[in-house]
């Protein structure tokens, strides 16, 4: 596999997001769309959840998520998407130039006509949520412990409290009692369930794990390993109640504490964020402040169901190919200027074909070299010379013009670029 440099449409990111865009884009015309994945395969956060819930706004059906991201594997598969893995996106420019760093290609330079942002969102930690204590092994993201314990293998621990009623927190209260773990409390700081309630009924209640409302973690038990954490009820304003302090023994504390859009490339291409959902302002094509850069998925605001990040993905990929097969289109139209024979530079540096329609165009430039002879004056197409005349003589100090008039718009269209050379006519 060889790696262009020009794309109509990039994406970054290979979860469902970024998936669906991608083979909207293909099958919204755009003849180049390649994705780059960071991970050594596609399907980003699906790969790991390998309970069911997934497809059924999409599908019709029930899957779990490696099922439902196969489906869209295959699909982009079919149709020639080009996938670019194990690969890091460095940075993005507003320029729509991408710099990545391959395992298999080094250092590549990007171009792409659109791209679409679908890096979706990372959990908030620890440290985001200030819980005092030491710093002892056993404390671990939701998400980090499903990936350990549906794909690597692992099991993190034994006892288990859960902070945050997330869907991924109560999703592993009952993947960890499914392994033999017991799950002690699940605690939530609000006064209201943070995830789905099909998920606290069958993952919570036909488990008959508890969950308390309006309790947080006060503190983290433990120095070389967890030992227990202090659990402590909140009031409306998230101030600790004295006197409702309670000790649960446990060797593991998980937090389902929020999910954060992953936006660092986004600014610095310099998309706009919104404060509210960290993620990108957004138009109704998902295109963001920057012309030709669009967002969708969990990068934009975090979502309840898959299907509707897949639905997103869907139309920003939609609107990315129409962007950029307009691009080209506007690109096809213009024609460079090329200094060519004792030419310096020339302005304009390119021309639109339609342009000789409205009338003249006058071509400025400088030469390289006096030249104080006779000289011809000739602009060239790929295959015929469109403009030839003479002059006395050429000198740098003299800006040199020529006209291009309407009749020769047609002789335009055949051409992919103008050259103009100056040069003795004793070298004719």
């Amino acid at each position: 596999m060889s790696i262009k440099k020009q794309y109509d449409v990039v994406v970054i990111g290979s979860g469902p997001g970024g998936l669906a865009a991608a083979i909207e884009a293909k099958k919204g015309g755009a003849d180049d769309v390649l994705v780059v994945e960071r991970d050594v395969e596609l399907g980003g956060i699906l790969l790991q959840c390998i309970h069911n819930g997934f497809g059924l706004q999409t599908f019709k059906e029930d899957l779990p998520g490696p099922e439902y991201a196969q489906r869209y594997i295959n699909e982009a598969k079919t149709l020639g998407i080009t996938f670019l893995l194990d690969t890091m996106v460095m940075d993005v420019t507003s320029q729509r130039k991408l710099y990545l760093s391959s395992r298999d290609f080094g250092y590549l330079e990007v171009d792409a006509r659109a791209i679409v942002l679908a890096m979706g969102c990372r959990e908030r930690t620890r440290a985001q949520v200030r819980i005092p204590g030491y710093r002892p092994n056993g404390v671990f993201n939701a998400g980090t412990a499903q990936r350990w314990v549906n794909v690597e293998g692992f099991m993190p621990g034994k006892r288990f409290v859960i902070l945050g009623s997330g869907d991924i927190g109560m999703i592993m209260a009952r993947r960890l009692t499914f392994e033999g773990a017991h799950v002690e409390r699940v605690l939530e700081v609000q006064s209201y369930l943070s995830g789905l309630s099909r998920n606290y009924v069958q993952c919570l209640e036909d488990w008959d794990i508890s969950l308390q409302l309006q309790h947080t973690v006060k503190k983290i038990i433990g120095k070389d390993r967890v030992e227990a954490i202090e659990s402590v009820a909140v009031d409306d304003k998230w101030n600790f109640i004295p006197g409702t302090e309670e000790i649960i023994p446990c060797d593991t504390l998980l937090l389902s504490v929020g999910l954060i859009p992953e936006n660092e490339l986004s600014k610095k291409a310099g998309v706009i964020l919104d404060p509210v959902t960290g993620g990108p302002f957004v138009d109704e094509h998902f295109q963001t402040n920057v012309p030709g850069i669009f967002a969708a998925g969990n990068v934009v605001h975090v979502y309840d169901l898959v299907d509707y990040v897949s639905m997103a993905g869907a139309g920003a990929g939609k609107s990315a190919a129409e962007f950029a097969i307009a691009e080209k289109e506007r690109a096809a139209r213009y024609i460079p200027l090329v200094p060519g024979k004792n030419v310096r530079y020339i302005v304009p540096h390119k021309l639109d074909k339609k342009a000789l329609e409205q009338g003249d165009i006058s071509l400025q430039m400088r030469v390289t070299r006096p030249i104080e002879e006779d000289v011809w004056l000739e602009v060239r197409g790929d295959e015929n010379s469109i403009v030839k005349r003479s002059e006395r003589y050429v000198r740098p100090g003299e800006m040199v013009t020529i006209v291009l008039k309407p009749r020769m718009a047609a002789e335009l269209e055949k051409t992919g670029k103008l050259t103009v050379d100056i040069y003795p006519k004793s070298e004719a």
